[in-house]
């Protein structure tokens, strides 16, 4: 059986138009792998929620600048950069949050069909985001999804406080936290982590794709484009299934 490998001296190589892997030899079996593990916003979806809630308030230019510089990984702590983002949220109302969900939150091209083809062989499907439960929620219930675990925001009155609901494993959904909850979850299933895939498009994703069997970047930022086995920079979500075939 084929197995994914890293190989740190290799570099990407055209595997299809738009398609590059490294480190691995393809195709790899889907059979081989148990769970697999997607962030939510840009990569199932095809927004960053974020931005679009602060549209609703006109500050989207200015939420949209430090998502961009923290996806990219110039912005390294992660958590600040969501308190400055989230305080500038304060005041928009559920009713805007709804708005963001029916009217602009559109489900990733490949995504049904690659979680189904998981599903097929048994795999194990978990979401998890630096994103909101008010949005990954029902991404999951949408999608079929396993397991999810998101940021709560904290809202009183209808409207957005600026801040975070603390829930059980902590208040932020960061880089190291999605690593934490892949091994997690791999663990309370008896998965080991060579038998994961982590999928992802920004820098706060690249520390649970390093702690997986095999590493996904899609439509991703350079640094994770670069780092990741698997790159799909055309196509669908379901373009992996050209690599690792069920």
């Amino acid at each position: 059986m084929t197995t994914a490998t890293s190989c740190p001296n290799s570099s990407p190589t055209e595997f299809a138009p738009g398609l590059a892997i490294q480190g691995i030899t393809a195709p790899l079996s889907l059979s081989q792998f148990k769970l697999i593990a997607f962030d939510m916003d840009s990569t199932l979806i095809s927004i960053e929620c974020i931005d679009e809630i602060a549209d609703t308030v006109g500050r989207k230019a200015e939420v949209a600048a430090i998502t961009e510089a923290a996806m990219r990984g110039e912005i390294t702590d992660f958590k600040e950069s969501l308190r400055r983002r989230l305080a500038l949220l304060k005041g928009v109302t559920l009713a805007d949050m709804e708005r963001v969900y029916t009217e602009r939150l559109k489900i990733n091209p490949g995504a049904a069909e690659l979680i189904a083809a998981c599903q097929k062989v048994g795999m194990k499907v978990l979401l998890v985001s630096g994103g909101f439960t008010f949005f990954a929620d029902r991404v999951k219930e949408r999608l079929n999804i396993d397991f999810a675990r998101s940021n709560q925001l904290e809202m009183v009155g209808g409207e957005l406080t600026g801040g975070l609901v603390t829930q059980s494993w902590g208040d932020i959904c960061d880089g190291a936290e999605k690593r934490r909850t892949l091994l997690e979850v791999a663990s309370l299933l008896g998965i080991a982590p060579h038998e994961c895939i982590a999928m992802g498009d920004g820098a706060n994703d690249l520390p649970m794709m390093g702690a997986a069997g095999l590493s996904v970047a899609y439509h991703a930022k350079p640094k994770v484009r670069e780092q990741a086995m698997v790159a799909i920079s055309e196509g669908g979500l379901d373009r992996l299934l050209e690599v690792v075939q069920a």
